[in-house]
């Protein structure tokens, strides 16, 4: 693989759509890194070391490319919401997240091994989800499955049913930061097709 290779290390639907939108020629490569959670790190640190995780454990096979690995995590004062377990969990989550502010955290980092490049960030942004009986939360998971999303839920899934509003950016609640990482790709040298809206 060549030096103007572009690999997005997730396996995530949602981020190759909206990563999409930026470059239309990038390869998806699933990293294998496990993600970190909890521990001493504070919830920003820790989701730029799991982005990191996931862009090395790529880039360690494809040192010539550039690689982006990202990571999610809700936070609630001082707890940290990573994917559920299980339904059970999910549950938990969307309970002490209903009727109050909470911040989606997204760590990216752009890593091109050969050359020691490296650039990690993270952009937050503040969602309040409307107050919400077990009927809602229940309703809410038969329309949405929440095991694989940070904090049990997806702002693009039926988010009326459950989100009252956010303070940012919208695609990092999805799972990218795109108004961020469009800055971060030109910085790079690297042509962006996407325009913010205005």
């Amino acid at each position: 693989m060549d030096r103007s290779a572009f690999i997005l290390a997730s396996a995530s639907p949602r981020r190759r759509e909206l990563l999409s939108q930026l470059r239309p020629d990038f390869e998806v490569i699933a990293a294998n890194a496990e993600e970190l959670g909890g521990g001493e790190l504070a919830p920003a640190a820790l989701c730029q070391l799991n982005a990191y995780r996931k862009a090395r454990a790529v880039a360690k096979h494809y040192p010539d490319a550039i690689v982006l690995g990202a990571d999610t995590i809700v936070c609630v004062d001082e707890k940290q919401f990573g994917k559920p377990a299980d339904i059970n969990e999910a549950f938990y989550m969307l309970s002490a997240l209903q009727g109050r502010e909470h911040e989606v955290m997204t760590g990216v980092c752009l890593l091109r091994l050969r050359e020691h490049r490296q650039r990690t960030f993270t952009v937050n942004t503040v969602v309040k989800l409307r107050p919400l009986r077990t009927a809602d939360i229940r309703e809410y998971f038969s329309h949405v499955d929440p095991l694989d999303k940070a904090g049990a839920y997806a702002i693009q899934e039926q988010g009326d049913m459950i989100i009252e509003h956010i303070s940012g950016s919208y695609s990092n609640v999805v799972g990218l930061p795109l108004e961020r990482l469009a800055e971060e790709l030109l910085l790079w040298g690297l042509d962006v097709e996407w325009e913010p809206s205005k």
